[in-house]
């Protein structure tokens, strides 16, 4: 077993159907390889929060254990994902004036208009998880990416800021620092996904990213390579479950393999009048369901998802420049006929999202449901490259940890 060395990435998503952990390895190109995948049941998280500690904290202690395992690494720090329904995101401008005599615009006047763009007057009990770069305005010239260098007299700055209830972003902290182990950074899961399975032109030329989980199912735009929009809804592939037990008179258990064997996101011409038999213990024929019923119920549930979703984006304005459409993620992604639904929705090419630019474990890579904890991982590496190109950003990384216990 090697050291924990600062090639060493982990990602470590606490879902509410799996606890999955995901080591990957950045060599001197920049290269990022996977190297271990360590997995538990989910007993411990509903809709994507921590409601049961002591459980958390065992089916995190789990994974990260066959990960270190099939990786053959210490695992010290880890890249938290978090989301749940209180998790917001919104654009905001920050300015700044160039008080030199000569008006050239420094590396600490970028600070200062990002700092003030950070200033945002939020509830006392939340706290910012990112602040997300857009672009720079230099005298209302728009879309500058670096302004330093340039002449000017008023600087802004457009960002994204996902934000969060500062109590419930601390339970999967404390859950995971419970086990010694260091968090790094906290990454909401939507933006964690998106890294994963989007190119640059994709980013480009205009992406939205619906990571469909088991509680929550989270989402994201990219227009002209940066994010504008993100979302978070406390319903995914669970309340799917939930409506087929209730609809059908089975147990979630029954209706979770119902959903699995025989699901399907549209109805078919081809299943009207078919019926699926259920067998008891024994293997002993039960009774049967209605095949056309139990795929109406998953399609009605799903497309509710979706509509929110377009209804949402719609609002911004931004659903006409989504060009490159939709990509789907997470084990929603794999309901059979998803991609037909969510086409019918957005009105707009829907494909499945592949992670990209990373290498090892090919076949864990094409599985939807890791896209976020394979994201977290390349969230990582990014701040990596940052770290060893300024030394002094590691104190930086840690400040989001820091003030959330201090708020605490």
């Amino acid at each position: 077993m090697f050291d924990s060395s600062s090639s060493i990435v982990v990602g470590l998503e606490t879902g509410t159907s799996k606890v999955c952990a995901v080591v990957g390895e950045q060599d001197a190109e920049g290269t990022l390889r996977i190297l271990g995948l360590g997995q538990a049941r989910s007993r411990g998280v509903r809709k994507g929060e921590i409601v049961d500690a002591t459980a958390a904290s065992e089916d995190i202690r789990a994974a990260i254990a066959e990960a270190e395992q099939m990786a053959d690494v210490e695992i010290r720090n880890v890249y938290l994902g978090v989301t749940g329904a209180h998790l917001r995101g919104f654009n905001n401008r920050g300015r700044h004036s160039i008080v030199s005599a000569d008006r050239v615009i420094q590396p600490e006047d970028v600070q200062d208009v990002v700092k003030n763009a950070k200033a945002i007057n939020l509830p006392a009990d939340h706290h910012v998880v990112h602040v997300v770069r857009q672009h720079f305005l230099v005298d209302g010239h728009v879309g500058i990416v670096n302004p330093v260098g340039m002449l000017g007299a008023q600087m802004e700055v457009e960002v994204h800021v996902v934000h969060g209830i500062t109590n419930r972003l601390q339970n999967a902290i404390r859950a995971v620092k419970g086990l010694q182990l260091e968090v790094e950074d906290i990454v909401f899961n939507g933006i964690a996904s998106s890294l994963a399975v989007l190119t640059t032109q994709e980013k480009e030329l205009g992406s939205l990213v619906i990571d469909v989980g088991a509680g929550v199912t989270e989402y994201v735009v990219y227009v002209n390579g940066i994010i504008k929009h993100t979302g978070a809804l406390a319903v995914g592939g669970d309340h799917v479950t939930n409506d087929l037990a209730y609809g059908l008179k089975l147990s979630m258990g029954r209706a979770e393999q119902l959903k699995i064997d025989q699901g399907a996101a549209l109805v078919e011409e081809a299943v009207k009048g078919r019926s699926v038999p259920l067998t008891n213990d024994l293997g002993l024929p039960e009774r049967s369901v209605n095949l056309e019923h139990l795929r109406r119920i998953m399609s009605l549930r799903l497309e509710e998802i979706f509509e929110i979703i377009a209804t949402e984006v719609e609002k911004t304005g931004l659903l006409d420049y989504l060009r490159a459409g939709v990509l789907l993620c997470g084990g929603g992604a794999r309901i059979p006929e998803v991609q037909r639904l969510a086409a019918r929705v957005f009105g707009l090419p829907v494909s499945a999202g592949r992670t990209q630019s990373i290498s090892g474990l090919v076949s864990t890579l094409d599985q939807p449901e890791f896209a976020t904890a394979i994201g977290l991982v390349k969230f990582g590496s990014f701040q990596q490259d940052r770290r060893r190109g300024r030394n002094s950003l590691g104190a930086r990384l840690k400040s989001t940890l820091t003030q959330i216990f201090q708020r605490g």
